[in-house]
């Protein structure tokens, strides 16, 4: 059988590597050096007309069936890497090979480490592994082998995004079963319990970290956001405000509520409510709407908190949504990111670095006692922590061949932010006119008040941010 490569090729340069060779063999001249996770498969990136593209070898079945997965949730907008092509009929016996785009800017959970992996580092990598496995849920997939190591993480403002990296397990289906829900959870509970054994083993665990409670949370963090997402509520026919609370609250959470069911509980005046078709990102869709910005949930939560400071530092309340959207976008977000000087661009994607120069005003201004500017702050962040961090975009070995740990801390002052809670809330009566202090990590499983996040103008955003009253606290347990 000669060499076939089936798939939406978009460079002829492909067919031209050396696929009669085992991709342990390939030459180097072909290949670009970034972090790989574990795999049970030999995996090697190579860089074409300057792209990266990930290529995995595997049995044939499993490659066509892998490559058609990846499809169905490219599809369905599932955050997973994107496939490209299968490569089948190599010379002398070869295994197929499976294509797929390397995701930029993204990292392995063991690179997002620096040093030891620490508490809070670790939370918001579970959070990121809860809200994917319930999108997936939620789109009728079974993973069938959920766990950090089949997982890439993007920096998403404080927290992070999650994309699913190994779809050979995985099963479609129109909807999940009840069984194969629990099975999946049950799966991410035993690799993720082995896998922060693993790191304990290599000295590589924050000691104040327990592996089975670790593996216990995600499974609670996983039950509490699902719930949320699917369960029935009975109200009152006079209550029906809090239909509108729930929808808010997903809303908060980045889900969006196409449709709820709603039916009358037989021999009362009382309603069950259940949200019937949810999808996630929220505010993802409308800041693109508006801006034509594509970045990630928290991100884009964080950019419209911005936006709406703007409105109102501009006395622009009452103008249309999309005319303050273009001016914020030509005024305050576009001269931010073309400040940064070209060489230090593939650090973090715009987004991230906008989101961090907002923490790091905070910062310079709680220092000096006063607002910094956003000028200031972007000169004094290029100065002394842009240029420090790793090139995520391209992350290379150094010379010992040991990846260089990512600096999880966004900003030099990072040691006197103040934790999670400890922002002022809905209620804070500070001057509407100081800058904001650093963004809160966001909890998938945890309602969290947007509006306190810091922002461009110095005015506290409003993006879809309901009372804080309107958002019960989900965290009961954690």
């Amino acid at each position: 059988m000669p060499l076939q490569i089936t798939g939406a090729l978009g460079d002829p340069d492909l067919i031209r590597l050396p696929w009669e060779l085992p991709l342990q063999d390939w030459p180097q001249h072909h290949l670009v050096d970034l972090p790989r996770g574990i795999s049970r498969h030999v995996v090697r990136f190579a860089r074409l007309s300057g792209k990266v593209y990930a290529i995995k070898e595997i049995s044939e079945r499993y490659a066509k069936r892998e490559y058609q997965l990846l499809w169905d949730l490219a599809r369905l907008d599932a955050p997973a890497v994107e496939p490209v092509a299968y490569v089948t009929g190599r010379e002398n016996g070869l295994d197929a090979a499976l294509i797929t785009r390397h995701l930029q800017f993204s990292l392995p959970y063991r690179a997002v480490m620096s040093g030891t992996l620490r508490p809070d580092t670790l939370t918001r990598l579970l959070d990121a592994l809860v809200v994917l496995l319930v999108r997936l849920h939620l789109n009728g997939f079974y993973w069938g082998d959920c766990s950090l190591s089949n997982t890439l993480f993007r920096r998403d403002a404080g927290a992070f995004a999650a994309y699913l990296v190994d779809a050979e397990t995985g099963e479609m289906h129109p909807m999940i079963s009840e069984g194969q829900r629990l099975g999946d959870i049950d799966t991410a509970h035993t690799n993720i319990f082995g896998e922060m054994l693993d790191l304990e083993a290599g000295g590589l665990l924050h000691p104040s970290i327990d592996p089975m409670e670790t593996a216990d949370d995600i499974v609670a963090r996983y039950h509490r956001l699902w719930n949320e997402l699917n369960e029935s509520e009975i109200i009152e026919e006079v209550d029906w405000h809090r239909v509108e609370q729930r929808i808010r609250r997903l809303n908060l959470l980045g889900f969006d509520v196409a449709e709820m069911m709603v039916r009358r509980k037989v021999g009362t005046g009382r309603l069950i409510v259940r949200p019937k078709v949810v999808d996630a990102g929220h505010h993802q869709r409308r800041l693109l709407r508006l801006t034509g910005l594509d970045v990630e949930e928290n991100q884009a939560r964080r950019l419209l908190n911005d936006l709406d400071g703007f409105r109102v530092a501009k006395g622009l309340r009452h103008e249309d949504e999309a005319i303050v959207a273009h001016r914020w976008l030509a005024e305050v977000f576009q001269p931010t990111v073309e400040a940064i000087p070209v060489e230090l661009r593939g650090k973090l994607e715009p987004a991230q670095i906008f989101h961090e120069i907002l923490d790091h005003r905070w910062f310079l201004s709680e220092q000096a006692g006063a607002d910094v500017g956003l000028a200031k702050a972007v000169e004094s962040y290029v100065e002394n922590v842009l240029v420090h961090k790793p090139d995520e975009q391209a992350l290379l070995p150094d010379d010992a061949g040991a990846l260089p740990a990512p600096d999880t801390t966004d900003t030099p002052a990072a040691a006197d932010a103040p934790k999670t809670g400890d922002a002022a809330g809905a209620g804070d009566t500070r001057d509407a006119a100081s800058p904001q202090g650093p963004a809160d990590v966001q909890d998938a499983t945890h309602v969290q008040d947007t509006t306190d996040a810091p922002d461009a103008t110095g005015v506290q955003g409003t993006a879809d941010a309901p009372d804080a009253a309107a958002a019960p606290d989900t965290s009961a347990g954690k």
